[in-house]
């Protein structure tokens, strides 16, 4: 697949263009543009050379909670941001969420465009216009859609990324392709992804991914029906980060929880023998958990009736169940509603406890 590509995404409040290309954030910057920045403060030395003014915030998940938000929206004002100003994101999710909330709160809108530094972001949360915000213990409980006017992706960032943030950002794209079907499935290990890819070995597996996902936005935008879909390892994941006191770090968490919903299903009797793929996709997120050398570390002190606890009181379960998405024995995903029982409860607990064991003793056994 080409090292450069664009699209446009259909929404609610009009398309926007993304563009995939390496060297687009260092062109950018060199055309002294008149907006102002939210990024990560490690880039905060590059807006201040091209004389740009830019909050800079950290990467760490305190920073996208609604405590945070205020002391965000008051830097906007000093810069003296207007209603006419453009926004521009520079960071992985964690700026994302911050800009995309902000955009869409301060003085009750305004435009901005996202310039993803992590692969995750260029592979996923990039588009689909979602903010999430955590208020107190709980993750993601408030948030928008504010579709971004432009998206720019540079793959050369990759360079600047650890093998957990890169792990993180394939977990993500895999999930995305598979959830899409079979033929997308194929499309994405088509790339050859491994962790040690080329810029253009990385674009296109953003590329792959992001157009299944765009399929799931233009589809279903405001996550009623297939959308839904794509939190697939989600639910048991934001139970995974909270009880590890985010030392799991959210792609790597998704993949974790994608485990715990396969051992699950397989545990209520589902066999996948018939559907290779789901070997396959098994065998994949496995060795990219296995690039996390200190996921153990991260992992020491969460027990699986504390992963529950966490679980049962995500957001997307209903009064009178459980939702989680499951591999079904056809193979593709689904999502499915488990009665608030005991029976569920013991099923959903001995899948965390199998999946945690199997982490502790693959790692130990590599360090042997």
């Amino acid at each position: 697949m080409s090292a450069s590509s664009k699209f446009s995404v259909s929404s609610s409040t009009g398309s926007y263009d993304v563009e995939i290309a390496s060297g687009l954030y260092r062109q950018f910057m060199a055309q002294g543009q008149k907006l102002i920045a939210i990024c990560d403060e490690r880039f905060a030395g590059d807006f201040e050379k091209a004389g740009v003014k830019a909050i800079a915030l950290k990467s760490e998940e305190t920073v996208k909670s609604l405590d945070a938000i205020p002391a965000v929206i008051t830097q906007l004002r000093k810069l003296g941001t207007t209603r006419d100003t453009l926004l521009l994101a520079v960071g992985g999710g964690i700026v994302q969420d911050v800009s995309a909330f902000c955009a869409a709160i301060y003085m009750r809108g305004l435009e901005w465009m996202y310039m993803p530094t992590t692969l995750l972001g260029m592979a996923d949360s990039c588009i689909g216009g979602k903010s999430s915000i955590n208020v107190g213990e709980y993750k993601n409980i408030v948030g928008t859609f504010n579709p971004p006017r432009r998206v720019l992706i540079d793959p050369a960032f990759t360079k600047t990324l650890n093998a957990e943030q890169i792990a993180a950002g394939m977990i993500e794209a895999a999930k995305i392709c598979y959830c899409r079907g079979l033929d997308s499935w194929n499309a994405y290990m088509a790339n050859n992804p491994s962790a040690t890819m080329s810029e253009a070995g990385f674009a296109g597996v953003v590329a792959t991914s992001l157009a299944a996902k765009k399929w799931f936005i233009e589809t279903d935008e405001f996550d009623k029906g297939e959308r839904l879909l794509l939190n697939f390892g989600h639910t048991f994941g934001h139970a995974i980060e909270g009880a590890s006191q985010f030392r799991v770090s959210h792609g790597i968490a998704v993949g974790v929880g994608m485990l715990c919903a396969l051992e699950l299903e397989q545990r209520m009797g589902t066999k996948y023998d018939a559907k290779p793929h789901v070997a396959m996709m098994r065998k994949h997120i496995e060795a990219l958990l296995a690039l996390v050398t200190d996921l153990p570390a991260s992992l020491e002190g969460v027990t699986a009736p504390g992963l529950f606890d966490r679980f049962s009181s995500d957001k997307k379960h209903k009064a009178d169940g459980y939702r989680v998405v499951v591999v079904a024995a056809d193979g593709n995903v689904q999502l499915k509603a488990l009665p608030k029982n005991d029976e569920s409860r013991t099923h959903l607990t001995a899948a965390m406890e199998q999946v945690l064991t199997t982490i502790r003793t693959k790692t130990n056994c590599a360090a042997a």
